[in-house]
């Protein structure tokens, strides 16, 4: 069981001491941290920063949140993936302003209820924001948990989940419950880190690990194999006629709906089959050049992908309505493309995400 004065203080004097800047940290602004946990949850700190100070400069507030169109809120998220994540937070932004007065709610449970917020997300803002004791558990803390206690439990599984959270509550202070938080996911990011071993001698509370007294640290914490990801084809098309690119929309639904791409076909298809099929876009290829192969991963599925540039004659319309062509500066302006075509872009000098503020 973990006790508050052998865990809890030297955990908390060894955060205030060494807790890293952070342009969202101690801003005490609920709409700051629900956004920058968010952002968090597939990104690293350094990469989140320039998204964040660029998103909350256009998006200041709640209200402005709910009223972006959605394809400038998706150009704004590009590169950062997992695009329900951004829909859902308008989606919260709406219900806020229209429930709450545009203010987060200080209540755990009505945090929950808004869409994209679980447990984590909650925790986090209800205790960062509002000092409200109640657990954040996210996958530094778990580790940080499984590691100390020794515990060998699969952390994939809610009912673990809902354990760690149960036992943090335990020993949480009460006037100090978003710093204990925030310092259990600093301890968890900077010295009992993932992939690697964990750096138990300098570690606040390493005399009370229990992996660390029985040698077990890099054995924590135990994740069950997930099913395998389902593998998918494509063919990708970087159509040119000069300066301009051919692009399209994705349905409205499913995998990065809403988003923009570069036309792809469904298998990897024969250079006569896609001469075909660009003739079938009432489109005049002119010359078709082999590009690099590459893949991408998502949570699910991973794609593998071959690339073609086609020089086509100079492009009016095609067969296809969801069909654009426009100028790369303006793709790279206006056009949320999703970071699975990058190293097609990049044939191009197209950029994408943070690059195109480098």
């Amino acid at each position: 069981m973990l006790k508050q004065d052998q865990f809890v203080t030297p955990l908390l004097a060894w955060y205030d001491k060494n807790k890293r800047e952070m342009v969202w940290r101690d801003r005490g602004n609920a709409y700051y941290t629900w956004i920058s946990e968010i952002m968090l949850q597939q990104t690293r700190i350094e990469a989140a920063k320039d998204y964040f100070v660029r998103f909350t400069e256009e998006l200041p507030d709640i209200q402005s949140l709910a009223n972006v169109p959605q394809e400038r809120l998706l150009k704004l998220w590009e590169g950062l993936g997992y695009y329900n994540r951004v829909r859902n937070i308008q989606k919260a932004a709406v219900r806020i302003v229209k429930e709450y007065g545009g203010r987060l709610p200080a209540d755990y449970e009505k945090l929950k209820e808004l869409p994209g917020i679980g447990n984590y997300t909650a925790g986090a803002v209800a205790s960062i924001a509002y000092d409200l004791p109640v657990p954040a558990v996210d996958g530094n803390v778990l580790r940080v948990y499984t590691r100390i206690m020794e515990d060998d439990s699969d952390i994939l599984k809610q009912s673990v989940k809902t354990k760690v959270e149960k036992e943090f509550l335990k020993v949480m202070p009460g006037s100090r419950s978003g710093t204990f938080n925030q310092a259990l996911m600093e301890l968890g990011a900077m010295i009992c880190v993932p992939n690697g071993a964990p750096k138990c001698g300098v570690c606040p509370v390493a005399e009370y690990c229990q992996a660390r007294v029985h040698g077990t640290v890099l054995n924590l914490p135990v994740k069950k194999k997930r099913q395998e990801r389902r593998k998918e084809e494509k063919t990708v098309l970087v159509l040119r006629d000069g300066e301009r690119v051919a692009i399209r929309k994705r349905p409205a639904k499913g995998l990065l709906a809403g988003m923009y791409e570069l036309p792809n076909l469904e298998g990897y298809l024969s250079e006569e089959e896609i001469l075909a099929w660009v003739e079938n876009q009432d489109l005049i290829p002119l010359q078709i050049v082999p590009l690099i192969d590459a893949k991408h991963i998502f949570s699910h599925v991973e794609w593998d992908m071959k690339g073609y540039l086609i020089r086509v004659a100079a492009l009016e319309e095609s067969a296809d309505p969801k069909m654009i062509f426009a100028e790369i500066s303006e793709v790279e302006k206006e056009y949320p493309i999703p970071a699975a075509f990058q190293a097609y872009a990049e044939q191009i000098q197209m950029r994408l995400g943070q690059d195109k503020y480098r």
